[in-house]
Parts: C-alpha cells; sequence; structure tokens
C-alpha cells in the first residue's frame, strides 16, 4: 500500500470516501444505529442480484454440497444478535505517514440488529477440514489481481455459536449497500470478514491463501515484512461530541458548566470493564457504564464534566476484560489497520 507524499487528500482516496460513508459522530447516541447512518465500504461494486434466482453453494469438504435459496434459508432455526461492527483502517487518515486507501477518521463504526441463520445450520462438514472460504458475487481488480471479494475462517471460528448468515438488518431485508441478499456476519472480528452479496461456501483443507488475505488485512511494520492477519477488533471509546460544531473543522462550543459526556466503547478480545475520561491530557477519571447489552455490542458511558471557559481537549480510553486499554500512539503499520489511538475531541467553553 502506497503512503500518501503530503498531508493532501488525493484525487482517489476522495473518490473513495464518496462511496463509502462513516458514522457521524453524533449517531453514538444511538443503541442501534439507524441503518443510513451505519458506516459502509464496498471493495468494488454493488452486485444487482435478482433474489428469485439467487442461491447459496455449498461445497467443498462437506457431507452433500447444497445450493440454498432465500426460502431455505428462512426455513432454518432464525439468530437474532446486536453487533458492533467497525472497519480495519478506521483511524488511518490519522497515522504519519498516511497509507492511501480509504481515509477514515474515526467514523467507521455501526451498530446493527442482525437476524439470520449460523453457518453451522448450513454446512455440514466431512473429515479434514481446515478453512471455510466465504466468497461474494462481487469482482474487482486489487493489487493488480482480478478476483471476487474472498475472505476465509479457521473452520473452528466459521462454526462458532455466533458467526452468522444475514438476510436481515434492523428489522428489514438487507438494503443493496450491505450485502442483498446475503451477508457473513461475524461478531467481534473486524468488518472486512463479513463478507457480503454472498454467493458460495467452501470448506477446504488448507489454509486460504486468497488476497484479501494473504496480502490485504495484514499488520504490517514495513513492506517486505509478511506481517500478522488482522482479525478481532482491538478496544475503543468515542465521546459523542457535546454542544455545537464548527462547520469546517467540527470543533465543539458549549456552555460553562456541568456538561453530560456520553459515549461508547466496544472490543473484540472481551467486554468492556472501564472507560476513563480526561479534560486536561493528564489526569484520568472513571466514567459510568451502562447496563451490557449483546455482548458483541458496544457498551454506552457516559461521565459529568464541570466545563470552565477556555480551550480543553477531551479524551477517553477503555479497557477490556483482557487487560488491553487504547493506548495514546498505537504502532504504525503499512495498511493502517487497527489505530485504536485514545479519542481526542477538542472543545471551546464559552465565556459566561
Amino acid at each position: 500500500m502506497a503512503l500518501a507524499d503530503t498531508d493532501a487528500i488525493s484525487p482517489a482516496e476522495l473518490q473513495l470516501a464518496a462511496r463509502n460513508h462513516g458514522m457521524p459522530l453524533e449517531a453514538l447516541r444511538h443503541d442501534v444505529t439507524p441503518l443510513g447512518l451505519h458506516y459502509l465500504l464496498i471493495h468494488y461494486d454493488i452486485p444487482i442480484v435478482d433474489p428469485a434466482s439467487w442461491r447459496l453453494d455449498v461445497g467443498g469438504l462437506v457431507a452433500a454440497p447444497r445450493s440454498l435459496s432465500l426460502n431455505d434459508l428462512r426455513a432454518l432455526p432464525q439468530v437474532t444478535r446486536t453487533v458492533t461492527m467497525e472497519c480495519a483502517g478506521n483511524g488511518r487518515a490519522r497515522l504519519d505517514p498516511r497509507p492511501v486507501s480509504q481515509p477514515w477518521l474515526l467514523e467507521a463504526v455501526g451498530t446493527a440488529t442482525w437476524t439470520g441463520v449460523r453457518v453451522r445450520d448450513v454446512v455440514e462438514p466431512a473429515g479434514g477440514a481446515v478453512d471455510v472460504v466465504f466468497s461474494g458475487l462481487d469482482r474487482g481488480v486489487e493489487g493488480g489481481v482480478e478476483q471476487r471479494y474472498e475472505r476465509a475462517l479457521p473452520f473452528e471460528t466459521a462454526l462458532a455459536d455466533d458467526v452468522l448468515l444475514a438476510y436481515e438488518v434492523n428489522g428489514v431485508p438487507l438494503p443493496p449497500q450491505h450485502g442483498f441478499p446475503l451477508r457473513l456476519l461475524v461478531p467481534g472480528w473486524y468488518g472486512m470478514t463479513s463478507v457480503k452479496w454472498l454467493g458460495a461456501i467452501t470448506v477446504i483443507d488448507h489454509a486460504f491463501a486468497g488476497y484479501q488475505q494473504e496480502v490485504a488485512y495484514r499488520l504490517r511494520a514495513h513492506e517486505d515484512d509478511p506481517g500478522e492477519p488482522v482479525t478481532r477488533m482491538v478496544p475503543r471509546s468515542l465521546i459523542a461530541p457535546p454542544g455545537v460544531p464548527d462547520f469546517m473543522t467540527r470543533r465543539r462550543f458549549v456552555d460553562p458548566g456541568v456538561v453530560e459526556l456520553t459515549g461508547r466503547a466496544w472490543s473484540g478480545h472481551g467486554a468492556i470493564v472501564s472507560v476513563e475520561v480526561s479534560a486536561d491530557g493528564s489526569t484520568w477519571h472513571a466514567a459510568r457504564l451502562e447496563p451490557a447489552g449483546d455482548p458483541a455490542a458496544w457498551r454506552g458511558w457516559s461521565f459529568t464534566w464541570d466545563a470552565a471557559p477556555g480551550e480543553h481537549e477531551l479524551r477517553c480510553r477503555c479497557t477490556d476484560a483482557s487487560g488491553r486499554t487504547q493506548p495514546d500512539d498505537p504502532p504504525w503499520n503499512v495498511g493502517g489497520y487497527a489505530n485504536n489511538a485514545v479519542h481526542r475531541v477538542p472543545v471551546t467553553v464559552r465565556d459566561a
């Protein structure tokens, strides 16, 4: 992945940003993100799919190959989960130097309620399974390679209780941009894993070596580093922006006195156990955690700030049950993945 020569966003990056929208941070106030505000990352083109003729082909090391219609899937036991999904590149545009790709700031996240069936209720394995490959209907060229968008999960992960094939979101059929008619949903993992416009599931006896597995979505310190795969979301907390914004800079303006700060925190490595807030960059205070909901969904928090007139930088950080905490400055990597640095919000408190 190339690095930016200047701080300026290139026309190619701007084109990506126009196609792939983030969630406005004020939408953190919703427990479940309204569907039109949920972030989107679309690698290639959105396929036009006829639901009447669409089939999900299940093959490879399975007891018997299957070709399933939407009605076939809907006849299986239904599962509904509320899940926070985040793009692996969230925060990329804040790295220095900046990897050239979709220039996310902090907005590549959303929480939705998904309905579908478990992968394990569709895939009846035979012996020798190693990976399960999920193939989308979308096609494109990346890294000079023409390909379908494909990702794989280890066999045991793919058949876990919480891994779904979703055909509804927030109570409605998947819209085209979210993977109609069917998508994979892998709670706790970054969004690139949850393949959209699903067309095939193939069980194989070796590690999958497709482009999106072995070239893209790897944590690499330099171009020659083979790196490690990006998998589960690292802990992140965000502040719902208080007060009112400046139109261009989005700097916040609030009145002095008591200000109730709120936000969300999540992690793919364990439940959120604490959130801390700072208004001076050095002193940290414990925030109040809201009751936990679905284990795969973000957790709300709040903090009462006594805002004095002047310039401030609000910060928040969280810790999960595995002991991982948001860092001030995460390690740089070639793809600009998993930048979960402490959230900083510049705020002007006006004179009384």
